[in-house]
């Protein structure tokens, strides 16, 4: 071997070593600052490289806080849903939570845990950001009860100077709409209903109803389902034309025909949370205005028996100057249902339901306020085949024929099929029961 070879010999082992040595004295202090150093002290360390390598280099940062004000931020809720995705093998930690209706579990992002994304072939780079703070006065909307509630989340976002008109008018609003859809798809129903206090209280809605298993005229049932589907798929129709992004629904018939159960499954077809108004708690028009406006978009307003839940005034009374100090009157009703308020949300589902469709204030009724009137009927051969389904699992039975044909001649609803079928006995000694029953009440409706 000769001197210059040799030479570059001992150059490259000493540069080798030099590397090994850096990359071991990175790698003690980086276990250092995780075990040992304070978070405070770390999250100062990691936000003043961030900066300085940014300020110093090609780099942009978006910093996107949890909270505008005290209003949540979307862009905010929408990374951290659409991160949630983007979570590689070479993540080193995660969150992971799973409350007791979820069927799967949710996992976020850690913090300070860098996120890479690739969008129309671009590399941008995101890290969750948690700032302490000293403040004793500050209270965190997001949780005013736990400890997090004086610590600030924030996401950055980094990406070359470039690029910021791609990120800002292509790349964000991608991450808003992937996200809205991510978390319709999974997230756990709830069902809303007034406090003593005028405010949304909200629990898990875990009805099972759902289309397939509703006792519902099969024709009704698919004019139903197609148009909801249609709704939902229609947002620039919407637009174009100038209306509101709403679809209002008038359920009416005799009591124990099913409206509530069609209400869950609308819910569980959509997706939808539900809002259980009840008018009679309203005080005004003013608080009837606020409570509305608080609803979410993508949801179902629901008003029971809208004809005996309160006593609606002539709408040819209302002064504009004192109607928010009156009581609920139907013109404040109208007013969000087909006013200007109605715009204040999109994808909104309203039902009314009523026992008397007759008793309604026509104005009430008309298209655009209610588009489709959906007669609950007594049950019929169809509904009630449905019924044995769901409650005795079978398709078909030798006693099926007297059945429908006592079911043809007389008014019984759904719900009281359906409690007949719940006897537990054997399914001839239960079928045999309801033709007992549907003979008794035939017999009890000609002696009236």
């Amino acid at each position: 071997m000769s001197s210059s070879d040799s030479s570059y010999l001992a150059t490259a082992k000493t540069a080798l070593t030099t590397v090994a040595s850096v990359a071991a004295a990175a790698m003690l202090a980086r276990t250092v600052v995780q075990d040992y150093m304070p978070a405070e002290v770390h999250d100062f360390i990691s936000s003043g490289l961030r900066k300085c390598f940014s300020y110093y280099g090609f780099q942009m940062t978006i910093v996107i806080e949890e909270f505008g004000g005290f209003e949540n931020n979307q862009v905010f809720e929408a990374a951290e849903a659409y991160l949630s995705s983007k979570i590689s093998n070479s993540t080193r930690r995660i969150k992971v939570n799973k409350l007791e209706k979820q069927s799967n579990f949710s996992v976020t992002v850690e913090r300070d845990e860098e996120v890479v994304d690739t969008f129309d072939g671009v590399k941008l780079t995101w890290v969750l950001v948690c700032s302490p703070v000293k403040k004793k006065d500050f209270r965190n909307p997001r949780d005013l009860n736990s400890t997090l509630k004086s610590e600030v989340r924030s996401y950055e976002l980094r990406f070359n100077k470039k690029l910021k008109k791609m990120v800002l008018e292509y790349y964000l609003p991608f991450v808003v709409e992937q996200a809205s859809l991510m978390k319709q798809k999974t997230k756990t129903l709830k069902i809303f209903t007034l406090s003593a206090y005028s405010e949304w209280t909200s629990v898990t809605l875990d009805h099972p109803s759902t289309f397939q298993t509703l006792a519902m005229d099969p024709e009704m049932k698919k004019n139903l389902v197609e148009d909801l589907n249609c709704f939902v798929q229609r947002k620039s129709f919407y637009e174009r034309v100038g209306k509101a992004w709403k679809r209002g629904y008038l359920l009416y018939g005799p009591p124990g025909t099913g409206k509530s159960s069609l209400i869950a499954a609308i819910a569980n077809h959509l997706n939808f949370d539900i809002y259980d108004l009840d008018l009679a708690s309203v005080k005004s028009n003013a608080e009837l205005r606020m409570l509305l406006m608080s609803t979410a978009n993508r949801s179902v307003l629901v008003v029971e028996d809208i004809d005996c839940s309160i006593e609606f005034k002539d709408r040819t009374t209302d002064e504009p100057s004192d109607l928010l100090d009156k009581p609920v009157t139907l013109s404040g009703l109208l007013n969000f249902v087909d006013g200007l308020w109605s715009s204040c949300g999109n994808e909104r589902i309203i039902v009314f339901t009523t026992n008397y469709r007759e008793r309604l204030d026509p104005a009430l009724l008309r298209p655009g306020r209610m588009d489709m009137h959906i007669h609950m009927s007594y049950c019929t051969p169809a509904a009630f085949k449905v019924l044995a389904s769901n409650y005795l699992e079978i398709e078909d039975h030798i006693l099926f024929k007297e059945i429908e044909e006592l079911i043809r001649e007389i008014k019984v609803t759904p719900a009281e099929i359906a409690e007949q079928l719940m006897r537990n006995d054997s399914v001839d000694q239960i079928l045999k029961g309801l033709i007992v029953f549907l003979k008794v009440t035939k017999f009890e409706t000609e002696e009236m």
